[in-house]
């Protein structure tokens, strides 16, 4: 996985019009933003070129675009908020076919340290079929330079993720990636395939078949391999323990019995939950009060369902982090959503806020679950990529990564 990319840092851009394609897919709740992150987050590459002299074209996708443009999925809003924080005009293109004659318009009049921002990017209809071809040209045709600074849309062979970058470069420009991207790659591609030892990975979430390539490469790469979530009692049940009504992947039993026997093939350890919080049923609503019991993970009775790790196993993971150089954790311990069933999965979020070991959050559910707990400002770092950071995490080649130049 070619990791070494031209960033921000490495190219000239006075006097260039700057394509940047950012990440700001935000929360709306009655046309506000509920959660501003991601527009943070892009604040310091936009900066970054502006101060350069660039002009620079802002880029995004907004939610999941289902039945054509509306009003409900526009970029405005977003604009507004980039003015404040930027302190300067940010000039929204509202045109829905996002590279239209207002948008070239619009990029003819820009001086330096000049910012515009394009329609939502989904609002042109599949970005990833054959229809990408001409949106990839047009957009290519409103810059001299390209940036990647989407590391959540990075996984997605899109035209303004990686369909622009081919055109940019057969005319002589430069295709980069923003500091976000940089500390992406820098964080889970160098924790992957070059980490500093003992290595140790955490797995949650709710299903072994999610997880599948996670498992397998990270078996090969981690010293230790700890799992938790729905996924663990498939594993429990592949060992022949009855897990009562939890969660469980039929179909994935043998794949979990030959991932164990492959960790004793490698000599990694592979941890599973020793007790596990019960139930009767599932919370409904979730965050509802809920009465539970802890019992032995080869004890779940067979009318009772499993819904986070217990005790002893929140403590023998602790003590797995204790004496790691980098930990990756990818997926909740249980239904963290629940006070009552997210105490495995604070047990282990606290463990790796007191390690001095390299924690890397890998996007999705952890991250939403270290964010709600408190415990965000202690990691080292906290992906901004769910889909992305899984297939990083599996080893597949990015296309928003392999798009960039290398240096």
């Amino acid at each position: 996985m070619g990791l070494n990319k031209k960033s921000v840092n490495d190219i000239n851009v006075k006097g260039k019009r700057v394509l940047v394609r950012c990440d700001f897919n935000v929360p709306l709740k009655d046309g506000q933003i509920t959660d501003e992150t991601r527009i943070r987050a892009a604040l310091p590459t936009i900066q970054k070129l502006i101060d350069d002299g660039g002009k620079v074209i802002l880029c995004s996708h907004l939610g999941k675009v289902k039945n054509g443009p509306n009003e409900g999925e526009s970029l405005a809003p977003v604009a507004e908020r980039l003015s404040e924080k930027l302190g300067r005009p940010v000039n929204f293109v509202a045109d829905y076919n996002v590279t239209g004659e207002a948008a070239t318009a619009a990029v003819a009049a820009m001086n330096e340290g000049d910012v515009v921002l394009l329609q939502n990017t989904r609002f042109r209809g599949k970005e990833e079929t054959k229809n990408g071809e001409a949106f990839s040209k047009e957009l290519a045709d409103l810059c001299d330079v390209y940036v990647c600074d989407a590391f959540g849309s990075s996984h997605r062979a899109h035209a303004s993720v990686a369909g622009v970058t081919d055109v940019v470069r057969a005319k002589g420009g430069e295709c980069a990636v923003g500091y976000l991207m940089q500390k992406e790659i820098d964080f889970l591609g160098n924790a992957v395939e070059n980490p500093v030892r003992p290595f140790v990975a955490i797995l949650g979430g709710a299903k072994v078949a999610d997880k599948l390539n996670v498992i397998a490469n990270l078996l090969e790469k981690c010293d230790t391999l700890i799992i938790g979530g729905g996924m663990a009692y498939t594993f429990l049940k592949a060992k022949g323990y009855e897990i009562g009504t939890s969660l469980v992947d039929e179909e994935k039993l043998d794949y979990c019995k030959e991932m164990m026997e492959k960790a004793e093939k490698l000599g990694k350890k592979l941890l599973l939950p020793v007790d596990t919080t019960i139930a009767s049923a599932f919370p409904n609503p979730i965050d509802a009060e809920i009465e539970v019991s802890v019992v032995d993970a080869d004890a779940i009775p067979a009318d009772k369902m499993g819904l986070d790790i217990g005790t002893k196993t929140a403590e023998m993971y602790a003590e797995a982090v204790k004496s790691a150089k980098t930990v990756v954790w990818n997926g909740p311990m249980g239904v963290f959503e629940n006070p009552i069933l997210a105490k495995g999965t604070i047990a282990v979020a606290k463990s790796l806020a007191q390690t001095d070991a390299t924690t890397i959050i890998g996007g999705g559910d952890s991250a939403a679950a270290v964010n709600q707990l408190g415990f965000a400002d202690k990691m080292s770092h906290i992906s901004t990529g769910g889909g992305a950071s899984l297939e990083f995490l599996e080893g597949k080649e990015l296309p928003g990564v392999a798009a960039a130049d290398d240096k």
